[in-house]
């Protein structure tokens, strides 16, 4: 049964394309990841199924109900935790969760027992009654945590929950994640942190452009790409023609597969192979051709391998390439001044 069911979804802002027809079955009970750069649609489509956003055009269901139609319904069921912290300064971390419950019209006697049971899980003991404008990011991001778990929710949307955290508030916030797991939430967790959906979640899709172009179980995916990853320089830095001459000359080798040239990393190259034999024949084709082996890792496939094969870039140089496009519209609008 599948908790959460995209289909055909657009959203445009302008000229850009949030959402380009995007496709997504969250099944009920999972902690299922989506993994993609910053820009690839990942809030877009988490806004939309939070009902906080309308979609161009496409279908949203949620627990069986049509969300752009259900709205009440679809907010009763859902804990949402959105990537921009929002707290009141003045009051305190006690006083904003009790102003919570009184906004999901929670009985008294449960409110109350169910913010101690979070501040205790949360381990907020010792800062809970200061004031909110005095917390931490770690502190905040908790905080918030709570404040979307108060009425128990069947469904807790995340949007990059642990961004910037310290390595404490991300372990007590892992931890509690298990935890809702293993209780049967649903949980939908945007991140662009490989291991965190790595170890968290029971399925992934994998966005990029405003659409899903991988998706499955973590391990599946790797299983899927057929070996082991390996990266080759030939040299420090290559220019594109040597890179491009290796590349043509080692994807013929037998057991080695999807040959892709990194340009962000000095023109290395990034390939699958079957087995450790297929390293020595690739050394010994290399030294035939007069090519030295600056360096060369050999490592078990993980996720960015994942995102590799399904873009041709690994997802840190697609965070840098969207960094860059957003410099060069600052520039072009500093120079239009």
């Amino acid at each position: 049964m599948f908790f959460i069911q995209l289909k055909n979804l657009y959203k445009s802002y302008g000229s850009i394309k949030a959402l380009n027809g995007l496709n997504l079955k969250v099944p009920k009970g999972a902690l299922y990841g989506l993994l993609g750069p910053n820009g690839a649609g990942k809030s877009t489509a988490l806004r939309i199924i939070c009902t906080l956003l309308d979609p161009d055009s496409g279908d949203v269901e949620v627990a069986g109900h049509n969300a752009l139609i259900e709205e009440k319904e679809t907010r009763r069921r859902l804990g949402y935790v959105a990537q921009e912290v929002a707290i009141d300064k003045i009051l305190t971390g006690r006083e904003l969760l009790l102003l919570q419950g009184d906004l999901y019209h929670l009985n008294k006697n449960y409110k109350k027992a169910r913010i101690e049971e979070l501040i205790e899980r949360l381990e907020m003991n010792e800062w809970i009654d200061r004031r909110c404008g005095s917390f931490s990011g770690g502190m905040k991001r908790r905080l918030d945590l709570a404040s979307g778990l108060l009425h128990e929710p069947e469904l807790l949307i995340l949007d990059e929950p642990t961004v910037g955290l310290d390595i404490e508030s991300r372990a007590v916030i892992w931890g509690l994640l298990k935890e809702l797991k293993n209780n049967e939430t649903t949980i939908l967790l945007s991140s662009h942190y490989l291991e965190e959906v790595d170890e968290l979640s029971d399925e992934i899709a994998i966005i990029d452009k405003g659409k899903v172009i991988a998706s499955g179980k973590p391990d599946d995916l790797k299983k899927k790409l057929g070996g082991d990853r390996v990266t080759l320089r030939v040299r420090e830095f290559s220019d594109e023609l040597e890179a491009e001459s290796v590349r043509k000359l080692i994807k013929n080798i037998n057991g080695v597969s999807n040959v892709v040239v990194n340009k962000k990393q000095g023109y290395s190259l990034n390939f699958l192979v079957q087995s450790n034999d297929v390293i020595s024949n690739l050394s010994e084709c290399l030294a035939k051709e007069n090519f030295d082996v600056f360096a060369l890792s050999h490592s078990r496939p993980s996720l960015d391998d994942v995102y590799l094969q399904a873009t041709g870039k690994t997802l840190m140089d697609a965070e840098l390439e969207l960094a860059g496009k957003r410099d060069l519209k600052l520039e072009n609008k500093k120079s239009m001044r």
